[in-house]
């Protein structure tokens, strides 16, 4: 019992380190001019600490019974920065395996969440909550829906999607990261990081549209 108590904290340490590191980097892949090196080197290391963040976050959840929301904010952020990598790398809606593999992996996942809900302790604010599963649920639609969206018109979207989805993986972890640390201030310090990531995307969005609309290199 010492030794997993043990493990367990050290789980938590990587978990927390790990989650630190990836909001220090996605914060700079956010910064930096987009398509360049270090724009592509914070994004792959993002996505390394966020594998990391989501192996630590499922351990603690199934191995140590931490609670069980923390699986839905887990896969949240860890399919939101899966997909807006695979969205970047195969710039194009064509079906793969894996893609549909681990979209359906994901909703398997929160299904679970929702048979248990009664069950589970609930240290989260419900609007945290129901806007979360809810979010999930909507990407998820999106991704299952968008292989019937014409070439021709998807690819004048995959840009905002890779957009959206990375910023909202790092808007998801660091509302966890607020509403942790900051829980005296629930549920406001956490959909606050959220709105503010969304009105981030939207305007990165815009500019690429803008950009895009007057080939502006």
């Amino acid at each position: 019992m010492e030794t997993l108590t043990v493990v367990h904290k050290i789980n938590i340490a990587i978990h927390i380190a790990a989650g630190s590191l990836a909001l220090v980097i996605g914060l700079i892949a956010i910064i930096v001019s987009k398509g360049k090196k270090p724009h592509r080197l914070a994004g792959r290391l993002f996505l390394i600490l966020m594998s990391i963040v989501i192996i630590t976050g499922l351990i603690g959840v199934f191995v140590f019974g931490r609670n069980t929301f923390l699986l839905v904010i887990t896969v949240l952020s860890g399919y939101l920065a899966f997909s807006g990598y695979r969205v970047i790398k195969a710039k194009s809606n064509s079906p793969k395996f894996i893609d549909i593999g681990i979209c359906l992996l994901s909703l398997i996942s929160v299904l679970y969440f929702l048979y248990y809900f009664k069950s589970i302790g609930m240290i989260w604010s419900p609007v945290i909550i129901y806007s979360t599963v809810g979010y999930l649920f909507l990407i998820i639609a999106y991704d299952l829906g968008r292989y019937f969206i014409p070439t021709k018109a998807y690819i004048n979207i995959w840009i905002h999607e890779h957009i959206l989805k990375m910023i909202s993986a790092f808007t998801g972890l660091l509302s966890a990261f607020s509403g942790t640390v900051f829980p005296q201030y629930q549920p406001y310090s956490q959909f606050i990081p959220s709105i503010l990531g969304t009105l981030v995307a939207i305007c990165f969005m815009i500019a690429v549209s803008y950009r895009k609309r007057y080939d502006i290199t």
